[in-house]
């Protein structure tokens, strides 16, 4: 049968037989017996619904694999918007500069051949252009601990757990700065007080401290990288994150999640 009279058939709302696969949609009270086991070319089956679902779920399951920039650019949004001084990623600082030393140098030695192409000085100022980037990064991110640790250098001095996740460099700074700034406002005010008043670890009744420490109660946004374990917040109820979900809550309701990896800090 050509085109033509097929047209015309279906113009005149008869039936047309068509050889090969069905494609034409049957009703359901003129399924035969036959049919139930017929799939559409086009539709998966059931299974195969079933199969990339589960499929899905397991990517959705796995661990996204970060390169190290990535994961330094987390741990540095994590340190800025943490009231509290986090682990410090020394591995991680150690390789990265280690591969900054390296491709600055190969940068140089291409700079300095005169045998180096126009296009190559491209790529070139495109690799330093990624070099500088990394760069701020990274002072960026040494600079945000170096701030808390000057700022709460007394308790540091004073709190074992804080201690262990400093670097030696870092606990040696704290611990200098700590001595200096006793040794200032001792000799600018304590000592012209009496003695009662005169020490800094003083703790008065319905006196603020004077030693600062980290302020944990401080809402952060977080970002659920997975699921996470239901989160109880200080008013009692519970809240279950969706990986995705986003959040403000106190730092101290997700302090161990971000130190688990589950979420990050926005």
């Amino acid at each position: 049968m050509d085109w033509d009279t097929q047209y015309e058939l279906m113009k005149a709302g008869r039936p047309v037989t068509v050889a090969g696969p069905s494609h034409i949609t049957r009703s359901d009270h003129t399924r035969h017996d036959s049919d139930e086991g017929d799939i559409p070319m086009g539709l998966p089956s059931r299974d195969q619904e079933g199969g990339r679902r589960r499929a899905d779920f397991l990517v959705d399951e796995e661990e996204v694999i970060l390169t190290p920039l990535e994961q330094l650019t987390r741990h540095w949004m994590n340190e800025r918007h943490a009231p509290d001084i986090l682990p410090a990623q020394e591995d991680l600082l150690t390789s990265l500069l280690d591969h900054l030393r390296r491709q600055s140098e190969a940068v140089q030695l291409l700079r300095e051949d005169p045998s180096t192409s126009e296009e190559e000085h491209i790529r070139i100022m495109l690799v330093q252009t990624e070099v500088e980037r990394v760069k701020f990064i990274v002072r960026s991110y040494v600079r945000t601990r170096l701030f808390k640790i000057e700022k709460y250098a007394r308790f540091v001095t004073t709190n074992a757990e804080v201690q262990r996740r400093l670097t030696a460099a870092e606990l040696d700074h704290a611990s200098r700065h700590a001595k200096i700034t006793d040794q200032h406002f001792y000799v600018s005010v304590l000592q012209g007080l009496p003695e009662k008043q005169s020490h800094l670890d003083d703790t008065p009744l319905f006196v603020p401290p004077m030693v600062t420490e980290p302020d944990k109660s401080r809402p952060v946004f977080v970002h659920a990288l997975k699921q996470c374990p239901r989160i109880r917040l200080p008013d009692g109820a519970a809240l279950d994150m969706e990986k995705g979900h986003i959040s403000l809550m106190p730092y101290a309701v997700v302090e161990q999640l971000v130190a688990r990896g589950e979420v990050e800090l926005i």
